[in-house]
């Protein structure tokens, strides 16, 4: 049943994608556009919402697929690794105030 305090999305949210696994499992995303939390459910359907922070000192597996200064986030809860989106600008560069 709907909730009458909300309307209808009028337009596609957009979702992200799974790429594929790492050899452990964790599973592999990409980020849908200004993504900041993870959309993961569990097995009883519960959505996971630990935030996506950037993620530096990733393993051997990520650096041989994706290089060593690869722009990777990661969730905090889950541990699932997301992939920045192809239609915004990398935030991989120096902050300037």
């Amino acid at each position: 049943m709907a909730n009458p305090k909300y309307a209808e999305a009028t337009r596609e949210i957009p979702q992200p994608v799974e790429v594929g696994s790492l050899g452990d499992g964790t599973k592999l995303m990409r980020r849908a556009p200004r993504q900041r939390a993870c959309g993961l459910k569990d097995e009883k359907g519960k959505m996971c919402a630990g935030h996506l922070k950037r993620w530096y000192f990733f393993g051997e597996e990520l650096k041989s697929k994706f290089g060593p200064e690869a722009e990777l986030y990661r969730c905090e809860k889950c541990k699932s690794v997301y992939l920045p989106n192809q239609q915004e600008t990398p935030r991989s560069g120096t902050l300037c105030y």
